[in-house]
């Protein structure tokens, strides 16, 4: 049967930025401003955001060369943590149908924050995202902040994480980060004040990213970066430039879990004399035996087991 006249056709687009309330949805070589149908906002629903960036969807145009949304394609990938302030359970999808997640940290102003760091890595486990970390600001770097830094660097490495020490005002480690981007669609995240956005204009100047400072009586990072958005970069690719975060809530992952997506622990998950063992206290833990022979990190295993007293306890953002 014929389409109805007065109908537009549907066009499948790229989700590009999101504002809430509107979204860019690249078609072809067109932008097109759009809304989302209201049954999205109506479906019941544990994500407070139901389009994010990177989303694959189809539209209809209207008359006025704005767009709605009708459906949101199946998603690849998604980075997610617990929405901050909500009701217990509650997502918050930062990016879909991304490769890469790269979580950003500063040598300091604001200081390195590891339990952040390993939220994050979590997460990028659960959702099957390779991750990596970027220490920011190494021009920063002095008597004072090396040891503590460094050691932080050594022991995600070790475990087998890609670690980037980058400055975007020496240059020092920018065109590695700008390889590590080309070809992939990544999600970059962190605190406000970290750099994120300065990075990605060190990058690639044509982004031309919005930056700011740090408040230097909180130390903590002004919010510059106000809406999620999917950018092209010149080597090929897109990088998604996210709003800073005050913590990475974990989401959709079990207490019994947890231990599975810390690479340093999970091989030794299946060696406990009991079955079950949440490897806090149970006698014959091979986890904790691990630990005390240096095969696994007192700070990591800390991390562990502060992240699942946040989970019994709802996630309320224990340790962060």
């Amino acid at each position: 049967m014929p389409e109805s006249p007065d109908i537009s056709p549907l066009h499948e687009g790229l989700v590009t930025r999101s504002t809430g309330s509107w979204y860019d949805v690249r078609v072809g070589t067109r932008t097109v401003p759009c809304k989302v149908r209201g049954r999205f906002r109506l479906e019941e629903s544990d994500e407070t955001n139901p389009v994010v960036v990177g989303d694959r969807v189809s539209i209809r145009q209207l008359p006025d060369d704005s767009g709605v949304i009708e459906d949101v394609h199946e998603r690849e990938t998604v980075l997610v943590r617990r929405a901050a302030g909500r009701r217990v359970g509650a997502t918050q999808v930062i990016a879909a149908n991304v490769d890469r997640a790269w979580v950003v940290q500063s040598v300091d102003f604001p200081r390195f924050n590891p339990g952040f760091v390993d939220r994050f890595l979590v997460m990028a486990e659960v959702h099957r995202i390779r991750a990596g970390i970027v220490v920011n600001k190494s021009d920063l770097l002095d008597r004072r902040t090396t040891g503590p830094v460094m050691d932080w660097v050594d022991l995600y490495r070790a475990i087998g994480y890609p670690v980037l020490l980058a400055s975007a005002i020496t240059g020092h480690g920018i065109a590695e980060f700008a390889s590590e981007l080309s070809g992939h669609v990544t999600v970059v995240a962190g605190p406000s004040g970290v750099g994120k956005s300065t990075l990605l204009n060190a990058v690639d100047p044509s982004l031309d990213l919005r930056t700011g400072g740090v408040s230097l009586k909180h130390r903590k990072g002004m919010h510059t970066t106000t809406h999620a958005v999917l950018l092209p970069v010149s080597g090929g690719g897109y990088v998604a430039d996210t709003p800073g975060l005050r913590e990475f809530g974990l989401v959709d992952l079990d207490p019994p879990h947890l231990s599975h997506y810390f690479r340093e622990i999970e091989p030794f998950v299946n060696e406990c004399r009991y079955p079950g063992c949440t490897h806090d206290h149970e006698p014959g833990c091979r986890v904790a035996e691990a630990v005390s022979e240096g095969l696994v990190s007192e700070e990591r295993y800390a991390s562990y087991l502060g992240m699942l007293a946040s989970l019994h306890l709802g996630d309320r953002d224990v340790g962060r």
